[in-house]
């Protein structure tokens, strides 16, 4: 139980901030024997972190129907990262990127490139200015995160900063891009789970479900509160020091 609350806290923590969720279940992967630990937990911390983004985009996601103009650019702009994602996971090369060493190097340099970022003009908002060369601009910026250490939030933020959006504007565009995205995700690892020989569905996944949605909801509602009053500075240097320490590690 404790395992999988700890998982919980991680998921739903690292998925929204510009941190990479999956470099962080990697550092403590390495450093922690977690009996738990299976695909079907991993399915189920995704699959409650895309119920608390829905729940909390809930209007936004109505709106979709009556704005279809603003639901295909999320579309498009989500493509990119689907696609390329779906061929490396088949290929099996995502898991070569997976070292200390390459974590560090990324949550560094992505560090550096978000502070820049946040330095350009406060001009424009997802109502006026999201528009289909913006969002085809990020969904190509959006492949970076299949890196770990680089983060699909911190690089959606960053593209949308560079692209001169506000702070609330790109962190609510990034919010809205993990919809599908991590809807694509939940699918492809149900699917996976339905065709394995193994496949079982127990208590612990449900919790994870459960545990998951509340600390994504909670992160969600934390963040942009946060970013409507301050920079991203605090992540910023939160990146700088875990790549210098995990740099550190791995060139003991």
């Amino acid at each position: 139980m404790l395992e999988v609350f700890l998982l919980s806290l991680i998921q739903g923590i690292t998925e929204f901030l510009p941190i990479s969720s999956s470099s962080h279940l990697i550092i403590v992967s390495e450093f922690i024997d977690f009996k738990n630990k299976s695909l079907a937990i991993d399915v189920s911390l995704h699959i409650g972190s895309f119920l608390a983004v829905v729940s909390y985009f809930y209007k936004e996601i109505f709106s979709f129907f009556k704005n279809k103009d603003f639901f295909f650019k999320i579309i498009i702009s989500s493509i990119p990262v689907i696609v390329v994602g779906f061929f490396l996971a088949k290929l099996n090369l995502i898991d070569k990127l997976r070292t200390i060493e390459i974590i560090g190097w990324t949550t560094i340099i992505f560090a550096i490139l978000l502070y820049i970022s946040d330095k350009f003009k406060l001009e424009k908002n997802v109502e006026k200015n999201f528009t289909y060369k913006s969002a085809i601009l990020i969904g190509f910026f959006q492949i970076l995160s299949l890196i770990p250490g680089v983060s699909r939030s911190g690089i959606t933020i960053t593209a949308g900063r560079f692209l001169n959006f506000k702070r609330y504007d790109a962190s609510k565009i990034s919010f809205l891009l993990s919809i599908p995205t991590l809807a694509a995700v939940s699918i492809y690892g149900i699917n996976n789970l339905l065709t394995a020989d193994n496949f079982s569905f127990t208590n612990l996944n449900i919790i994870s479900i459960i545990f998951s949605f509340i600390f994504s909801y909670l992160t969600i509602r934390f963040f942009l509160n946060y970013i409507k009053k301050s920079s991203l500075n605090l992540f910023v240097l939160y990146r700088l020091i875990l790549g210098t320490a995990l740099i550190t590690i791995s060139y003991l």
